[in-house]
């Protein structure tokens, strides 16, 4: 995704691309949280109480179905927020969001990202554009789910996750990993065995280091390169 010229205060990009007087206008308002793994951020239904800029770690929307199963259908960094219902004027969520890798971000109450929103040209439109690339991103990875083979979309998510993570370890189970790409444990195994034996990642239990990353974008399809330049089309 295209790098903003950080903001000394933020290390949000959508925050980071306003006009210094209009974060600064936004910084009073919010406030630094922790994420903890596992956090839930917002539940199918349920009123969505503050919207959240990510500094650091990232989120993942989840998708359940009536069976139980369930399957990522979006991801989140420090490229993006959490609540763009809330730009809508739509203050429930439709899908589980909760912190999959632990970090940092920036919170604000809703009522009060509402009032932003609505009297805040550039915010306003920052963040149409921004809900924009995620649909792509969504599009994208329900086409991907669809069509591809496993390898890739494996590639494809750990070149996500990666872009997301400081440095080049993934603290996640494939176990987590098989859920999120809604197949069986067993196939995500055997991927991830023939990855590691080519030399392009390094696995043990909870624990993914990303070894070579040129290899990794080989192996992925063209649905990962596809939402980048979606995103910096939008937002760079």
């Amino acid at each position: 995704m295209a790098e903003t010229a950080p903001h000394p205060a933020v290390r949000n990009r959508l925050l980071a691309g306003l006009s210094p007087e209009n974060l600064a206008q936004l910084l009073g308002k919010l406030r630094a949280v922790p994420l903890p793994v596992r956090k839930g951020l917002y539940a199918p239904h349920e009123r969505i109480e503050a919207a959240y800029f990510i500094e650091s770690g990232w989120v993942s929307i989840v998708a359940r179905l009536s069976d139980g199963t369930q399957a990522e259908v979006g991801l989140i960094g420090a490229e993006g927020m959490v609540g763009l219902p809330l730009v809508a004027g739509v203050e429930t969520a439709f899908a589980e969001t909760y912190v999959q890798a632990a970090g940092t971000g920036l919170q604000m109450e809703a009522s009060a990202f509402r009032r932003e929103v609505e009297d805040n040209a550039e915010l306003r439109r920052r963040l149409l554009r921004y809900g924009e690339a995620m649909h792509a991103q969504t599009s994208q990875t329900a086409a991907c789910n669809g069509r591809h083979d496993l390898e890739q979309r494996l590639a494809r998510w750990l070149l996500m996750a990666h872009d997301r993570t400081e440095g080049d370890e993934l603290l996640i189970t494939q176990d987590f990993l098989s859920l999120m790409l809604c197949v069986y444990r067993p196939s995500v195994t055997v991927v991830a065995g023939i990855m590691q034996r080519a030399g392009i990642i390094r696995y043990s239990k909870g624990n993914i280091v990303i070894l070579y990353r040129e290899a990794l974008e080989a192996a992925s399809c063209d649905c990962y390169r596809t939402v980048q330049d979606r995103f910096d089309e939008l937002l760079g």
